[in-house]
């Protein structure tokens, strides 16, 4: 229990004064090294945690304190861990799932939000903040007229400040690129590592698409689409330098696996994958355990394991510990190395979600797309 807590309850049941203040003086969820202590203050039948966190319960009932209408939970939490979270409070027959009404943090991501705990030493990277001296880049759009899907497509191109069309840039094409942008402050991280000399001016493009969980999913036209379709418009339009050691593929979850399939297919054409909390199911044997939609994403990894070929020369994986596919992620470092490929891998305590993805910006980018500052220093 944490000492807040612990002093609220010293003198037995506290008044409703005493309560107040308390809610009023600290800072929630209440965090320190021994983990973090989740509140709750509100009448209930009972309140459940809701949290992602593989291993854990989805679900675990909060106390509620004597003679209160407070509740609390502690949970043992390791050091520099985020998790995101939502309190399910039951009443009357009824549950409702709601965001911690005494935590201001909260994520964003396309199903809504979730309240964040941030736990002892964790910090937001300064770099993914708007840094005002940094020069901003610029997004178009580009409506691409897509032969393979029969109808038309658009991404949306970063800019590096000071772009020229004098000079040529390397390539990087994001899967599920609005969401980076909305979610995992892409274009904010790129202005900054850019301004500070950490990666290289890039040209980047960001992809969506309608049908995301089954083109993305080992999708033998989808991979068409990113070679026939996309790269050509970008050809045509931008001063790219053109080359399999400038072009690279990024995504996270079926993002990922739409990564990789589309260099595995197309080997020599992408000399650089951004791969982040990938989705890579796989049977050795029997069936799998993840439901329907992974039967393609299956059949992919599975054909894969066994003739993985050298679809790129370079790769940077992370995940996060508290995820479900940390096992996966694992599984495919060694069959990657044997292969000759150079790969970076970071695991991080953190969860299936778009703010660890942006967390790992600066690291993946940076050690694929160096800029002056780590030829210089490293």
């Amino acid at each position: 229990m944490h000492t807040a807590l612990r002093t609220l309850l010293a003198d037995g049941s506290p008044t409703q004064e005493q309560v107040g203040a308390f809610l009023q003086r600290e800072q929630f969820p209440l965090v320190d090294q021994s983990g973090v202590t989740f509140v709750y203050a509100g009448s209930a039948d009972a309140v459940l945690l809701r949290c992602w966190i593989s291993g854990l319960p989805t679900a675990q009932p909060l106390e509620r304190i004597e003679n209160t209408e407070l509740w609390a939970l502690h949970l043992d939490l390791p050091e520099n861990s985020r998790v995101e979270y939502k309190f399910e409070r039951l009443s009357n027959g009824h549950g409702e799932w709601l965001i911690d009404p005494l935590n201001p943090v909260k994520a964003a991501d396309p199903f809504g939000a979730n309240s964040v705990v941030q736990g002892f030493g964790y910090q937001r990277p300064h770099w993914t903040l708007d840094d005002p001296q940094a020069r901003r880049g610029t997004l178009d759009e580009l409506p691409i007229n897509s032969a393979v899907f029969g109808e038309r497509r658009d991404a949306r191109i970063y800019l590096p400040a000071r772009f020229r069309r004098s000079r040529r840039y390397p390539l990087l094409i994001v899967h599920d690129g609005d969401d980076y942008l909305r979610f995992a402050a892409l274009r904010t991280v790129l202005d900054n590592l850019i301004h500070q000399l950490e990666i290289a001016p890039l040209i980047v493009a960001c992809t969506h698409s309608p049908d995301r969980l089954n083109e993305y999913a080992g999708n033998e036209r989808h991979a068409r689409f990113i070679v026939e379709d996309l790269l050509p418009a970008l050809r045509s339009r931008l001063p790219l330098e053109d080359t399999a050691e400038t072009r690279g593929l990024m995504g996270a979850s079926f993002g990922g696996v739409a990564s990789l399939h589309t260099a595995w297919r197309n080997p020599g054409m992408f000399g650089r994958l951004l791969l982040q909390s990938g989705s890579f199911a796989f049977s050795d044997i029997g069936a799998h355990r993840r439901g329907a939609v992974f039967d393609p994403v299956v059949r992919f990894v599975n054909e894969f394991r066994k003739q993985p070929g050298v679809p790129t020369e370079r790769i940077y994986m992370s995940c996060g510990i508290y995820e479900s596919l940390i096992y996966e992620n694992r599984s495919m470092l060694p069959l990657l190395r044997e292969r000759g490929m150079e790969v970076r891998y970071d695991e991080v305590r953190d969860g299936h979600n778009w703010e660890n993805w942006r967390d790992r910006l600066r690291t993946g980018l940076s050690w694929l797309y160096p800029g002056p500052l780590w030829m210089v220093y490293e």
